[in-house]
Order: C-alpha cells, then sequence, then structure tokens
C-alpha cells in the first residue's frame, strides 16, 4: 500500500506545526498545535500564554511547564479534540482538502519517530492516531465531493 508520510516537507500541511492559523473554539490559534496544546487546560491564564506563543514549538513546551495543571480528563478527551481542530483546519483551507484528496487512498502516517501515539514511533509500529484522524477526513471529504458531483450540470 502507498504511504504518505507528513512530519516533513513534501506533506507539511498535515502537520500540527505547519503554517495555518486555524480558528477553532471560538479562537484563532496560530497553529493547529497552538489549539491543541492550549485545550489541555480549563486555566484561562494559562491558554492565553499558549495561545500567544511565538511558535508551535514553543506552544508544546510552555503546556509542558504546567503539566500538573492538565485538566484531569485529558486523556479521554484528547483523540476527539485533535479531530475537531484538525475537521476545522481542513475546512477552513481550501488548498489541504486538495492535498488531502491528493493522498489517493494512500495510508497517511505521521512520521515522527519520537511519538507513538500521535505518530508511527521510533520501531515505525506506532498507533498513528494523527494519520487515522486525517484519513477519517479524507473518507468524509470524498463523499462530499462524489456528493456535489452528482449535481453538477
Amino acid at each position: 500500500m502507498k504511504r504518505v508520510l507528513f512530519y516533513s516537507y513534501r506533506w507539511y500541511e498535515f502537520d500540527n506545526f505547519s503554517s495555518f492559523r486555524v480558528h477553532w473554539n471560538e479562537i484563532d490559534w496560530m497553529t493547529a498545535e497552538h489549539a491543541y496544546q492550549a485545550a489541555k487546560f480549563t486555566d484561562p491564564v494559562v491558554i492565553e500564554v499558549i495561545k500567544n506563543a511565538r511558535s508551535a514549538h514553543d506552544a508544546k513546551k510552555i503546556a509542558r511547564a504546567h503539566d500538573k495543571e492538565r485538566r484531569p480528563d485529558w486523556d479521554e478527551i484528547k483523540l476527539s479534540v485533535m479531530e475537531s481542530i484538525l475537521r476545522a483546519k481542513l475546512h477552513q483551507y481550501i488548498h489541504i482538502q486538495k492535498r488531502l484528496l491528493a493522498t489517493d487512498g494512500a495510508e497517511i502516517v505521521e512520521d515522527s519517530s519520537a511519538d507513538s501515539f500521535w505518530g508511527c514511533g521510533p520501531d515505525g509500529k506506532g498507533l498513528n492516531h494523527c494519520g487515522k484522524i486525517w484519513m477519517k477526513l479524507r473518507g468524509e471529504l470524498i463523499k462530499r465531493e462524489e456528493f456535489w458531483e452528482y449535481f453538477k450540470v
């Protein structure tokens, strides 16, 4: 099966650190990573500091520094939060929609050797949840495209 590996330049749009502003949860975020990291908290001060972080990398570092303040239900909701953020990103950018359709049925993999939950991990056998969310969204997008094609004259 063909694989689309993101975490690199060729498919950078799918990376949470990529420079696409995302309007999510009534807030404009500099990146999907900013939104995701802020979602870990309920303290408005911590959320605001993450929102104003200069980069996705800084947003992640700030969140890690406040890890003990993370919301207690985070592990139960983090998959749905990520899906919601990526769905918002997808719907806000035609470019990303086109790129997602261009993956043409390939397996989408976050090629991160450091992350076995969201990516493929150091051994390539990680859970790849981020890639799975992108594939789910691609399936929905394909169905939507097919629906609208039916009505074109």
